[in-house]
């Protein structure tokens, strides 16, 4: 579920009504410095889509009449997402955009998620500025596996985070990345990647987040 501290409301944000014409909008856009803002309807409730400074750009620079409304050049109307749209859904939904307009349980429009905000909560959620370093462990994908790599790495320490990657087509491994809390020096590092190895899981890479930092 989508928790709402991520999503920037829209009282705090630059918007236009779908009936202001390409000249205001571009106005708009090089006060706020912004590529893009959100369209909205004239009361300011349902989302229609977003307006990009270059779309504007092209279409003048092409001797395109400014004076048409902003909707003629409107992109991404169907993209949006509910407020309690599941993370997977969200995640997939953004993707290349650089915000996803948020609607709540009414339908109206309740703000946006930015890509940044996005990855920041996924950086925090996976300790890269707390931890020591980042294990990429390589598995056969055979049952058990998660919980064999996990009990051997807490014989010698806590894990911070860990995500599994899921196998490329036509590869027959997994790859899962465990986030090592910050008290992990090398020597420690050293043993978890031994005792994992003396069990056939391969580690081809190790981050070290502290030189990093």
């Amino acid at each position: 579920m989508l928790l709402k501290s991520l999503v920037k409301p829209k009282e705090r944000l630059t918007t236009v009504k779908e009936d202001v014409t390409l000249e205001d909008a571009l106005k708009v856009l090089e006060d706020s410095g912004y590529r893009c803002v959100p369209i909205l309807d004239e009361t300011g409730q349902i989302f229609r889509g977003n307006i990009y400074k270059m779309h504007i750009y092209r279409h003048k620079s092409r001797g395109g009449d400014m004076k048409l409304p902003v909707t003629s050049l409107l992109k991404n109307a169907t993209k949006f997402i509910s407020v309690n749209a599941a993370f997977f859904n969200v995640f997939f939904s953004i993707k290349d955009l650089p915000y996803i307009a948020v609607l709540d349980a009414n339908n109206n429009f309740y703000g946006i998620l930015t890509h940044t905000r996005l990855m920041d909560m996924l950086s925090q959620s996976w300790n890269v500025n707390v931890g020591s370093y980042v294990l990429t462990v390589v598995s056969a994908g055979e049952r058990g596996d998660l919980s064999s790599m996990s009990k051997i790495i807490t014989k010698y320490t806590s894990i911070a985070s860990v995500i599994s990657l899921d196998a490329q087509e036509g590869e027959l491994v997994h790859r899962t990345m465990f986030t090592l809390p910050a008290d992990v020096d090398e020597e420690k590092l050293d043993r978890i990647v031994k005792a994992l190895e003396r069990k056939e899981f391969r580690v081809p890479e190790i981050e070290d987040l502290k030189s990093e930092n």
